[in-house]
């Protein structure tokens, strides 16, 4: 997608002409142009000089506004050319105008209204003068035209080229009145030079000129143009912040000292060094020193952030205090601060779907009104109603419509909105996907690292009869600390935070599958699997009982014997993390069904699912798996998607938004329409309770532009009985129209994306797995039993827990493997990831638990096959039931 900045543009006809214009264009497949930020997005393989000239031929101008290295530019010159294009340059220019308009006013009015009507001195010259009166108003008037000139050349040149825009109509009101006071100012010279005046005569003459209200109609639209214009700027605020946060100067060490460079020249790999109190450049990961940092640049986030060796740092986030040394990864427009700005930029750029009804209006709503006037004009005159009357009618019906505030509905409530969601890390990819957000009706969640923290900890430690926690700690830390495995990791850490001594182990062995053995002071120690320690020590029914209920809640449950006396237990688990229940209570809240899809075992998945409380749980998914499950939700209902994972990414794209977590892996970003900084899952509902608060606020701006127009546009016309409205008062009104939709979307900025207080179900219907329509109602996973776990895995079928499934001609073909060896979820997966890969399997159901692997097959599998997957994982083949 290239980015043009368009210059010219007044109104929303104007953004109307350009879209056609460039949308002629044969190799152009899209654009967007948005009045708000003067950009227009255009895809497809037109080449810019052809855009170019498309949008002059319009009567507007374009350049390319820079777009990173694609041509040939550094990231700190793209910022610098995206700073550039929000820069304000119509508001001093319009504050000059107004400035100079409202002196020349003044003298106007006291001519008009404070010599007319209130007998206030003018110079004797012009006393019962009533042609020199008549004259001076003439001349100041054509003063006042000439210091808004833009709005005539540009309604003129709009009319020429048979695309009138709102300065047309600004133009013909202010020349009518012009035109038509010249006229009489004749009129009355005639009479004068023709011996054929009176003072009651002329004084009914002067009182039909209108040289003040041809002055005043552009001078209040330039009022208005100059509210509007201070208060769009407003609303890009979030954007030029964050572009304003960008490091210019990075501190790195070359040759063994520090050199000061621009931000720019840092290459990957370059050591930075960045002090306290100093911005971080790049994203990189920290070599030497601690620091604690400020991300809120990034995620919203107030609270610093302890960072370590080996820890990554990102772009424009804060050192506030200690001393580090960093290498840099990500340069240019490849850091995640970057990535932001770019999201936010296109965001702005592009149009959300509301929006076309107001472009359908837009295109045609200054040719109609033009045509109104028309009409309103001769029938008054047909009515008798005299050509000073008409005029009045028609020209109001000119100057009071508006067509900007239509315009404008949408474009600066999105850009508010996304700016509200840049501030709590909640990117925005495409204005689309922020209205898209509001209407989601299913939430589809995936297990590992959304819904849980996507690594196991320590959960439980249950001690045996005669040893202390302490005891069975130091004896557990100290076995675990020279393996690999992740669950002996989460043993360790937990033990480093409780300040476990450990002590010296000798003859450490790693048993593949099993666990680990060694010797502290001269005694054996073991640890490991339910079935490996129960081999080696004597443990009893009651701790076997408390194994299996660890593992039924889907913990993974570790045992340490001691020269064959059982020392305890240590359970493991991917824990949920804090706020997932939180997350999908709000969800509920909104009358948003939530899913959770993972390709773990039942087990794990239902305790996950019982503790997060959602209302339906997928188990056993394989990637595909869970775009076909995403295919079919949609079938019921708008759904989203929200995960962090490689293997997520085909159900971010299938989903109608994708969501995903920040800190998961590129590809699911790049796949997703919403990106969550701070990896939380509230964010989750924050975003779609943004939404519906920015739709909620297009709504009411549309609602107040097309209500203006329909209301006052009879007004003007003089079809409602006693009101006569003057231009002026038309023009006033008019000019206010647009800073009122402005003003009521910076209202946005007051909205507080994580207060769910307000939190209300949307009255959608979602249809039933089996196409009967019902509204989404709270299910509580407690209450749904589990159906045959090798049933159908239909993401249509009825609400519960399901399995994966095969059939061939009706029949479910399975095959059970007897594995020993596994002692955990990672072991799990590492089987279930061998046995899926073989031709033939459609899907492994593993449990290290009952030492099994149900295979689903789509076909014929050898028996060697399985043996071979299994043991070329390091676990033991027992045979095939």
């Amino acid at each position: 997608m290239d980015q043009y900045i368009v210059t010219g543009m007044t109104c929303a006809a104007c953004q109307a002409h350009v879209e056609k214009a460039v949308a002629k264009l044969p190799e152009v497949s899209s654009v967007s142009v948005s009045l708000l930020t003067n950009s227009m997005a255009v895809e497809g393989n037109a080449k810019p000089e052809d855009v170019i000239r498309a949008v002059e031929g319009a009567g507007y101008g374009a350049q390319l506004r820079g777009v990173g290295e694609k041509r040939g530019v550094s990231a700190s010159d793209m910022l610098a050319a995206e700073e550039d294009a929000l820069k304000d340059r119509e508001t001093p220019k319009l504050k000059k105008r107004l400035l100079r308009s409202v002196i020349w006013l003044v003298v106007l009015m006291y001519i008009t209204m404070g010599h007319n009507m209130w007998g206030w001195p003018v110079p004797g010259f012009l006393v019962h003068n009533h042609i020199g009166l008549a004259v001076v108003q003439m001349l100041i008037a054509i003063v006042v035209m000439y210091i808004n000139k833009a709005f005539f050349v540009s309604g003129f040149r709009g009319l020429a080229r048979l695309s009138p825009n709102m300065d047309a109509l600004v133009a013909l009101g202010s020349s009518v009145s012009f035109g038509w006071s010249v006229y009489v100012l004749m009129e009355m010279t005639c009479m004068v030079t023709g011996g054929t005046a009176n003072e009651a005569l002329m004084d009914l003459y002067h009182n039909q000129l209108y040289f003040e209200t041809a002055a005043m109609i552009p001078a209040l639209i330039t009022v208005g143009k100059t509210l509007e214009a201070l208060s769009k700027g407003r609303t890009t605020d979030a954007l030029k912040n964050l572009i304003k946060m960008a490091p210019k100067t990075a501190v790195i060490e070359r040759d063994g000292e520090e050199t000061e460079v621009p931000v720019g020249e840092v290459l990957p790999g370059d050591i930075l060094i960045v002090k306290p109190g100093a911005s971080i450049p790049v994203d990189g990961v920290i070599i030497e020193g601690n620091a604690a940092v400020d991300e809120s640049a990034l995620t919203g986030e107030s609270i610093p952030v302890d960072k370590a060796e080996g820890d990554t740092v990102s772009a424009a986030t804060i050192n506030l205090s200690g001393f580090i040394r960093a290498r840099a990864v990500r340069v240019g427009e490849d850091t995640a601060f970057s990535r932001i700005i770019q999201m936010v930029s296109d965001a702005a750029a592009t149009k959300a779907p509301i929006a076309r009804i107001a472009d359908r209006v837009s295109a045609v709503f200054v040719p109609a009104v033009i045509g109104i006037a028309a009409i309103v004009l001769a029938a008054w005159l047909i009515a008798g109603r005299g050509a000073v009357f008409a005029l009045e009618r028609a020209i109001s019906v000119l100057v009071i419509s508006c067509p900007c505030a239509l315009g404008l509905a949408t474009p600066v409530a999105v850009m508010v909105g996304n700016g509200i969601g840049a501030r709590n890390g909640i990117l925005f990819k495409n204005s689309e996907a922020l209205e898209n957000a509001g209407r989601i009706q299913i939430a589809a969640l995936d297990k590992t690292g959304t819904v849980t923290e996507g690594r196991p900890e320590v959960t439980d430690i249950l001690p045996a009869l005669g040893t202390s926690e302490e005891e069975l700690m130091i004896c557990a830390c100290s076995l675990e600390k020279r393996s690999e495995h992740p669950l002996a990791k989460a043993v360790v850490s937990f033990g480093e935070a409780k300040g476990v001594r450990v002590s010296e182990i000798t003859g450490f062995t790693a048993l593949a599958g099993s666990g680990v053995e060694g010797r502290m002071g001269g005694k054996l120690l073991r640890g490991g699997s339910v079935r490996f320690i129960s081999s080696a020590a004597q443990v009893s029914r009651e701790m076997l009982e408390k194994a299996e209920s660890l593992a039924e809640e889907g913990k993974t449950p570790l045992l340490f014997e001691r020269e064959g006396t059982l020392l305890g237990i240590i359970a493991a688990a991917d824990v949920i993390k804090e706020d997932s229940a939180q997350a999908v209570r709000e969800l509920k809240n909104m009358g948003i069904e939530t899913v959770m899809l993972t390709g773990d075992n039942g087990r794990t998945a239902k305790a996950i699912g019982v503790q997060a409380g959602v209302d339906r749980v997928i188990a056993g998914v394989l990637p595909d798996g869970k775009e076909a499950v995403i295919r079919e939700l949609q079938s019921r209902g708008k759904t989203s998607m929200a995960g962090d994972g490689i293997n997520d990414a085909p159900a971010l794209t299938r989903a109608d938004t994708g969501i995903a977590i920040g800190a998961g892996t590129d590809i699911a970003i790049d796949s997703a329409d919403i990106v969550l900084m701070n990896s939380r899952l509230t964010d989750v509902s924050a975003a779609i309770r943004l939404s519906r608060a920015t739709l909620r606020n297009i709504h009411e701006n549309l609602f107040w532009a097309f209500a203006y127009n329909a209301i006052l546009i009879p007004m003007a016309a003089g079809l409602y009985p006693g009101i006569q409205m003057n231009p002026m008062w038309g023009a006033a009104a008019m000019s206010l129209s647009s800073f009122t939709v402005c003003m009521n979307a910076l209202r946005l900025n007051l909205f507080k994306v994580h207060d769910a207080s307000r939190d209300r179900p949307l009255r959608r219907k979602v249809r039933a797995g089996n196409g009967a329509e019902a509204f989404v109602t709270d299910m509580s996973i407690r209450d749904q039993e589990k159906k045959d776990e090798n049933g159908p895995a239909s993401a249509g079928a009825d609400h519960g827990y399901i399995g994966p499934a095969g059939t061939k001609g009706g029949i479910v073909m399975t095959k059970t493997v007897k594995i020993e060896g596994m002692m955990c979820a990672h072991c799990e997966a590492a089987v279930k990831k061998a046995l899926e890969a073989l031709e033939g399997v459609e899907s492994a159901e593993v449990s290290h638990v009952n030492g099994t692997a149900v295979l689903t097959l789509s076909g014929p599998v050898a028996d060697e096959a399985v043996k071979a997957a299994v043991e070329a994982k390091d676990y033991t083949f027992i045979g095939i039931e």
